[in-house]
């Protein structure tokens, strides 16, 4: 989940490295560090913390250094301390190191190092990597010897990991290499770019090229070499990214996850743009979908099941999409976190579509989870045959190299580690995945899909009006909690996954600790955390279930706790119900999920403002986990 960045080039390194560390904080921000090749040394300065403890550093020295690594830590190995901290040097400070991911046979290495006389200065797996390359170049006498040096070294190591190695003897090259971790390279006029996410070097550069797994690169001057593991070398070519660096900043909002709340209704409008059929007509009898997702028959064929694979805010959506899927699609569907299925995975069964979702597409449990189903399918005959999807907001991303189709999310890139704008858009793409299924299946009618989408289309709209008659009362009433230690919240049905996502947005942002549960649970356990301290937060959306919600806020207000609610009906009804209403427009219920989540998402974001925290980067947390 550490964010690494390499330049090499005519410019200053410094500024460009830190630059681009900048736009992978969310990455991590345990520590950061820089190291640049100079007058035959490396220059290594590191920093325990956020970004700007390392830019304090930076500010005391002049480096016109036109190579360089840079690197944001999320600690997996050894504790947030700047002797953790990367980059890792070899014990002659000539080769330095970033990595991210996890070496797993580190101790076995390191076991090794030392008994050829190798002293470690950290707790962390990476440093392994400097010594044994270290090791390596002090047999070598070749040109090429660092690059060589390099390769001997990613052939010995395992687990999931990316990395960017400078040195000090040969301040022309800039040695990458991947293997289960991202790493993209980027080309300019007279200077190479690396990143574990383009949008380090997006201001730079268009050009990209993703590296894949077990390839190695050389960057120098006057241009890129991809090889494999074997040295064998590759002919790949860089594509052009259409991506604007405007869409990653902040623009006047004071965090980034407001800006992505409130980026949400053009994140509608692109998915209605990208997968609604505009020339799909209920009154001229269709003959054709009205979904435009491009999967092939294959994927509906026969279908009798389908599993999903996700992690956090991904298996709140997941949740959701299961409910669609069998509710409109009427295929049986069960949802697993990606990190259980990866030991523990369901039996094999017949025309099985497996789906992974994860807004970064490259969540490490995931695509493990993804690999291990194609391999257990591998083989089998044609029923049992793996159909993989993907839904992601990164098509470009390591996802797409395992599924057989993807679903692009439209979301634009995502700053904020709190999801937002991509938990809407990933229902969205499940709304379109239910409804082009039913219309394969003809589980229900035309005028009952004609009606769902005529609902979808209306969403944009909708979501506006929450943000403008919402976000002041909301963050009125949120600086009634700052000083709140428990939050309940309830739904049921399609909802129930709405209460989940919201207790989970309150608890990454606020650190209040907060739990979802189906409304009608709550009697069997849980209302005995219920006192006036415990606010509770009730989905009472008009439909199947409206009821049964009405009666457990009820029960919950006879126990004095404070009820807030998320309904869509009128003040007088919820004032004798609802200590505090927080209002959507009315909506079917099988659509209500996007839009109650949108007060949940602006309630967490204003007590955590209130509080005073860093609602981007919030403690412990990184945006794309790439680890196990």
């Amino acid at each position: 989940m550490c964010g690494i960045v390499g330049y090499i080039g005519t410019q200053p390194a410094t500024e460009i490295l830190m630059a681009g560390l900048e736009r992978l904080e969310y990455r991590g921000y345990d520590s950061a560090g820089l190291a640049t090749v100079l007058e035959g040394k490396i220059h290594c300065i590191r920093a325990k913390g956020k970004l700007k403890n390392l830019r304090s550093k930076l500010a005391e020295a002049i480096n016109p250094s036109q190579i360089g690594i840079g690197h944001t830590r999320w600690a997996t190995h050894g504790k947030p301390e700047e002797y953790n901290a990367h980059p890792h040097l070899d014990m002659t400070r000539r080769v330095a190191v970033v990595q991210n991911g996890i070496v797993e046979n580190y101790q076995e290495l390191r076991s090794e190092l030392k008994s050829k006389g190798h002293e470690f200065l950290s707790d962390t797996d990476t440093e392994v990597i400097p010594h044994l390359i270290a090791e390596y170049l002090s047999t070598t006498t070749e040109l090429d010897g660092f690059f060589k040096a390099v390769q001997q070294t990613v052939n010995r190591l395992s687990g999931a990991f990316a990395i960017a190695v400078v040195c000090a003897d040969y301040p022309d090259e800039l040695i990458v290499a991947r293997q289960q971790a991202p790493l993209v390279l980027g080309f300019g006029q007279g200077e190479f770019f690396c990143a574990s996410d383009v949008t380090a070097i997006v201001p730079h550069t268009r050009a990209v090229l993703t590296l894949e797994n077990g390839e190695i690169a050389k960057l120098t001057p006057l241009g890129v070499e991809v090889y494999n593991f074997k040295g064998d070398r590759l002919r790949k070519a860089p594509r052009t990214l259409d991506w604007n660096p405007i869409i990653v900043e902040k623009q006047g909002f004071r965090h980034f996850m407001l800006k992505e709340i409130y980026e949400q209704p053009g994140v509608v409008r692109n998915c209605l743009e990208a997968y609604l059929n505009s020339n799909w007509h209920l009154e001229d009898h269709p003959n054709f979908s009205p979904i435009n997702l491009g999967l092939p028959p294959q994927f509906s064929e026969n279908l009798e099941q389908i599993q999903i694979l996700a992690c956090g805010t991904s298996w709140h959506a997941s949740l959701v999409g299961k409910y669609l899927l069998e509710q409109l699609a009427g295929i049986p569907t069960m949802v697993q976190y990606a990190s259980e299925f990866r030991y523990a995975p369901a039996p094999i069964t017949a025309n099985t579509l497996t789906i992974g979702v994860t807004q970064s597409g490259e969540t490490a449990d995931t695509l493990a989870a993804l690999e291990t189903e194609k391999q257990r399918r591998s083989g089998l005959e044609a029923k049992f045959q793996a159909r993989i999807l993907g839904i992601t907001n990164r098509p470009e991303s390591s996802l797409g190299q395992i599924v057989d189709r993807l679903i692009d999310t439209q979301a634009g890139i995502e700053i904020g580690v709190a999801a937002t704008k991509t938990f809407v858009s990933q229902l969205m793409a499940f709304y379109f995945l239910s409804l082009d299924f039913a219309y394969a299946r003809q589980t229900i009618t035309q005028e009952k899909i004609a009606a769902i989408i005529k609902g979808l289309s209306q969403l944009p709209a909708q979501i506006e009006l929450i943000l403008e008659s919402q976000e002041r009362y909301i963050e009125e009433i949120a600086h009634e909690f700052s000083e709140t230690k428990d939050f309940i919240f309830l739904g049921r049905g399609i909802n129930f996954p709405i209460a989940l996502e919201g207790a989970l947005k309150l608890k990454e942002v606020s650190y209040i600790h907060a739990e979802g549960y189906p409304a009608g649970e709550m009697k069997h356990g849980p209302i005995a955390l219920l006192d006036a301290k415990v606010p509770v937060v009730a989905i009472a959306m008009p439909g199947d279930v409206y009821e049964k919600v009405i009666s457990n806020a009820q029960e919950a207000k006879a126990r004095d706790a404070r009820i807030i609610g998320v309904s869509s009906m009128n003040k007088n009804e919820a004032s004798s119900i609802f200590d505090n209403l927080l209002s959507v427009p009315a909506i079917e219920e099988i659509l209500s999920p996007m839009l109650t989540v949108i007060p949940l998402q602006l309630l967490a974001y204003h007590i955590a403002a209130r509080r005073g925290l860093d609602v981007d980067q919030p403690r412990n947390l990184a945006k794309s986990v790439t680890v196990e």
